[in-house]
């Protein structure tokens, strides 16, 4: 597991703060692709959202690698139609003789040519999400997918405190995190912020905006914006031609056309544009848990 180390809380801290660190292998880099990592709270649509923001960018051109980063290995399903094998599974088929592999045993093709790609993660309890990621990278590398990618898009699983968390935040120059107008999502968007924060001292990763999910308001998100220092990029109301795409394994850009539809599909390409086009780092500055309580609710 040369990917990844932990670091005892005596011993130097370059990597952000902590009593035990996750320290990646330097030289694993993703080249001149436009890198984003999706984040936000367990269940809130981060699949849905990488899913069909990659579709967004294949339609604007670009050649797309999605990498599923949660050990349930569902986010790319809508894009190749199936719960394709995952990289550990992979791996293991072959004594992680990673040499033996071919392109096509981990990379699967996906609508409108979006390569996907699924992590997946150690049996619960006995491994760290963290090492599957740089696995997942580092095969990447050796098989040279990522020369000719214009944007990567790391679909990251919910926990904070993981490693499986924090290693797409070596990698990505914009991270995105994607919430809900309520008090769970903002509160755990918080704590995604704070952990950003401190990766931020080590990595080019940067805070790109706010994706509002599932939400017809945004009240409760823009109190907390401008309270921090973050603004919403995108915002998308809780529509049922949404929650039916996913039941029909389908992204919101193979839907039959009906006006909510074009709604939807008109906010990815708009979103994906201004991500191409570049957006500037947002410093934010993240709250105390107790200080959410008193900021956020209904006068």
């Amino acid at each position: 597991m040369s990917a990844l180390k932990t670091r005892n809380s005596g011993s130097s801290r370059n990597d952000g703060e902590g009593s035990v660190q996750v320290h990646l292998d330097p030289s694993l880099k993703l080249g001149t692709a436009k890198v984003f990592a999706v984040y936000g709270k367990g269940g809130i649509g981060k699949s849905t959202t990488s899913s069909n923001l990659s579709v967004a960018f294949s339609k604007l051109g670009k050649r797309v690698l999605q990498i599923g980063c949660d050990p349930k290995h569902d986010s790319t399903f809508t894009l190749t139609k199936c719960l394709v094998p995952t990289v550990i599974d992979i791996l293991e088929t072959v004594d992680f003789h990673s040499e033996e592999l071919r392109t096509e045993d981990f990379v699967f093709p996906g609508y409108n040519g979006v390569m996907c790609v699924e992590a997946g993660g150690p049996p619960a309890g006995t491994g760290c999400g963290g090492y599957v990621v740089g696995q997942t990278v580092k095969l990447l590398k050796e098989h040279h997918l990522l020369e000719d990618t214009d944007v990567v898009i790391f679909d990251v699983l919910g926990d904070v405190v993981c490693g499986g968390f924090a290693a797409p935040l070596q990698h990505a120059d914009r991270a995105l995190i994607v919430t809900a107008n309520d008090f769970d999502s903002i509160f755990a968007m918080n704590r995604i912020v704070a952990a950003i924060q401190a990766k931020s001292k080590n990595y080019k990763v940067r805070l790109g905006g706010v994706i509002a999910n599932r939400s017809a308001a945004t009240d409760q998100i823009d109190r907390f914006n401008e309270r921090v220092g973050l603004k919403t990029m995108a915002q998308f109301r809780d529509l049922d031609v949404i929650r039916r795409s996913r039941l029909k394994k389908s992204t919101l850009f193979e839907m039959d056309d009906s006006p909510e539809v074009l709604e939807v599909q008109q906010e990815y390409m708009r979103l994906a544009a201004s991500l191409w086009a570049g957006t500037d780092p947002l410093i934010a500055e993240p709250m105390k848990d107790r200080d959410i309580f008193d900021l956020l609710g209904f006068d």
